[in-house]
């Protein structure tokens, strides 16, 4: 007797009238996270590899605020025998994630596709190219604010008074800014979906601007690590044009869906 062995096919959605069930969903969302965490690892391993040139980029605005303000003493300093390990763990975490974030926004991509229809799959790309690059810019801005923000900080301790900064605390501050301005720079792109999907049209947007961005303003002086008023104004101002950005794109899907619409009629 002979038996052949063949391989269960992968259910295929077409569209969102196709349904997975609940097991389906289990096993598509875990070999989803297990494909993220793997790039993630990688990203870890390269960062390690790279440990010394990652840290001297950091130190960049450290470095700038030492040749502007003699008030700063310039050597990152470690007061724990395991700070300087956790440090470097801290560090290749936070660049892992980011050197993997191609890949987890496309596992995130993949999984929600199945909901929506035909003519929503084919912006896959453009939302995937457009969250990585807002978000690096997000992280860039962060990056050169830094200088200005902790010249601020630093003059609330009063005449006299040396600063040093330990390295993990420093390292943790800008990698918290460069994480919060990077995820608040997806902000236009989360707007564009929520129009693409039907959730949000561009006149509630347009008609709610004025205390939108208001709520902005708000939201970046309340999520802004440093507390400054040079990182929050480098948060809000761009914020408040992405939120009008995202209104104009809305409008010209909204004109291109109705132009499609009257041609099938």
């Amino acid at each position: 007797m002979n038996f052949t062995l063949r391989r269960k096919p992968k259910t295929k959605m077409v569209s969102p009238d196709d349904r997975m069930t609940l097991t389906e969903h289990l096993a598509e969302l875990r070999s989803r996270i297990i494909r993220s965490l793997l790039a993630v690892v990688l990203g870890v391993i390269v960062l390690l590899a790279l440990y010394d040139q990652v840290l001297n980029f950091l130190r960049g605005p450290y470095n700038q605020l030492c040749a502007d303000n003699k008030q700063v003493q310039c050597d990152l300093i470690f007061i724990g025998p395991l700070e300087g390990l956790t440090t470097r763990l801290q560090i290749c975490t936070y660049g892992g994630i980011i050197l993997a974030l191609p890949v987890i926004l496309w596992q995130v991509w993949r999984f929600i596709v199945p909901a929506l229809h035909k003519n929503e799959k084919q912006y896959a790309i453009p939302f995937i190219f457009s969250a990585i690059f807002l978000f690096l810019l997000g992280a860039v801005i962060a990056y050169y604010t830094l200088t200005p923000a902790l010249d601020f900080l630093i003059s609330w301790a009063g005449s006299g008074v040396k600063a040093q900064f330990t390295v993990s605390k420093y390292v943790s501050l800008v990698g918290l800014m460069m994480a919060v301005f990077g995820v608040a720079f997806e902000f236009p792109v989360l707007l564009v979906f929520l129009q693409l999907v039907g959730v949000l049209t561009p006149q509630v947007l347009m008609k709610g601007w004025r205390y939108a961005i208001m709520i902005i303003f708000v939201i970046a002086g309340v999520i802004t690590p440093s507390g400054d008023p040079y990182s929050m104004l480098a948060l809000a101002i761009p914020m408040s044009l992405f939120y009008l950005i995202s209104i104009v794109i809305g409008l010209l899907f909204q004109k291109r869906r109705r132009a499609a619409e009257a041609a099938g009629d």
